[in-house]
């Protein structure tokens, strides 16, 4: 692997300042990139679910039964039903009067929490996983408009910004404008590895019952306190997880000493010996495979994108093939399991030694 690898941290501080039109495309995606991704909005199907539960009309089927424009079924007239809604070819035939019920088109905000610690501002080929965060929120949030949904965000990268549910084409500039500032590889950002719980918190608080909930970060900082701030967003919410992960995360590198860059202080990383190269791959594979664990134990759909794949193409795939959201006897059978997080101090303490 030839460069010099800058992981988890941002560039040190004595580093010169490049002008915005000098910043490589791979660590910083512009304005210009994110909107320029609207031409695939209609190939990707970001599909429900489960039904809309939210406030407003708009074009999403829901739980509810009313004056809407699909036909459910026709049933016995009860008092107080609209007269206007009476089923005569049905009453007629049974001499029973029956009125006809419809299913209410609601509609269904789509929420993105995009989690830019510093350990996101980190790339091996490809681009930083800091900017495929950003190219996969402006994609989803293009998909959302073009079904009419409204969009909004909260972006977590040691502060929060949030941004309420907007619909049309100014719902989107409204997120891409905070990806574009946040994602900026100039700027300091805390560690808050630990922000994971606090901007679930939050989320949890302000998103309304019945949205879309996609999560896009690569989920260090899992515990037990996330998992159970997951379960609680998941049962009034319907969620998608998107892990986003380098390829190094995925298979060490050839033994070799390679120089690092970490919270501005400079190092060594030495996988030249067999017993740190597994512990360097136990690492990982013990996290990913916790935050798999813990989106399948608690009903969440879960993908996992990297920088070498075709992100469209990813995408299209995983918004289109989601399975269907579990049975209500599953979710119950997952209420009553006790939240389980990632446990990987013990590994960490290996790859440190």
């Amino acid at each position: 692997m030839s460069g010099f690898l800058r992981w988890p941290g941002r560039p040190a501080s004595t580093a010169p300042q490049a002008s915005l039109t000098s910043l490589n495309p791979a660590t910083w995606q512009r304005a210009e990139d994110l909107v320029a991704l609207q031409r695939h909005a209609a190939r990707l199907g970001l599909q429900r679910v489960a039904p809309a539960r939210a406030q407003l009309a708009g074009g999403h089927v829901s739980r509810f039964r009313g004056r809407g424009m699909d036909y459910q079924e026709s049933r016995p007239y009860q008092a107080g039903d609209d007269v206007r809604s009476m089923d005569w070819r049905v009453t007629a035939r049974t001499t029973t009067p029956h009125t006809k019920l419809y299913q209410e088109e609601r509609e269904r905000p789509v929420m993105l929490l995009v989690q830019l610690h510093a350990g996101m501002f980190f790339g091996t080929r490809g681009m930083l996983k800091s900017a495929l965060a950003a190219r996969a929120a402006a994609l989803v949030a293009w998909a959302a408009v073009e079904r009419g949904d409204r969009v909004g965000a909260l972006i977590a990268d040691g502060a929060h910004a949030e941004l309420p549910p907007r619909g049309g084409r100014a719902g989107v500039l409204q997120v891409i404008r905070q990806l574009v500032a946040h994602t900026d590889p100039r700027q300091d950002a805390g560690s808050a590895i630990g922000g994971l719980n606090a901007a679930l918190r939050r989320l949890d608080r302000i998103c309304l019952p019945g949205s879309q909930v996609v999560l896009l970060g690569d989920f260090h900082g899992l515990d037990d306190e996330s998992a159970r701030l997951l379960h609680r967003l998941r049962r009034h919410n319907d969620v998608l997880a998107l892990q986003i992960a380098d390829p190094i995360e995925l298979a060490p590198p050839p033994p070799a000493r390679y120089g690092v860059l970490v919270g501005g202080a400079q190092g060594i990383l030495d996988l030249r010996s067999t017993a740190a190269r597994r512990a360097y791959q136990d690492y990982f594979e013990t996290h990913h495979r916790a935050v798999a664990a813990t989106m399948r134990r608690h009903a969440i759909a879960f993908a996992r994108l990297t920088a070498d794949q075709d992100l469209v193409v990813a995408l299209r795939d995983i918004l289109i093939g989601r399975p269907a959201r579990p049975s209500t006897e599953r979710l119950a059978a997952c209420d009553a399991r006790p939240p389980e997080g990632a446990r990987t101090a013990d590994v960490r303490r290996r790859v440190a030694a």
